[in-house]
């Protein structure tokens, strides 16, 4: 069974061409690989969750406080300026605060 387009003048359905079947093939396998690629990253994203969630087991069991090393972690990512226009912030609200 063809699948219709759209209706020719006269009213009657218009049939699909070959090169309109083919650029539909194509675009379902086309779809289909980034479906699945992305499914494998999703899997391996997960691979990689589950090992970082290990090691934070790790520290916590040889006595590092698992928080302050995500503190740390993420002090590391951030560049310089970045690092001390947070740590000015956090200083001034402290001061503010009364717990300086």
């Amino acid at each position: 069974m063809r699948r219709t387009k759209a209706a020719t003048s006269d009213g009657e359905p218009r049939p699909n061409t070959e090169s309109e079947d083919m650029s539909m093939t194509v675009a379902a396998g086309q779809l289909r690989a980034y479906i699945e690629r992305v499914e494998r990253l999703m899997e391996e994203k997960q691979t990689i969750a589950d090992d970082i969630k290990e090691v934070y087991a790790e520290m916590k069991g040889t006595g590092f406080d698992t928080t302050a090393v995500r503190t740390v972690i993420r002090l590391r990512k951030m560049d310089a300026d970045e690092r001390a226009e947070r740590e000015a912030i956090v200083d001034l609200y402290r001061e503010a605060l009364g717990m300086a």
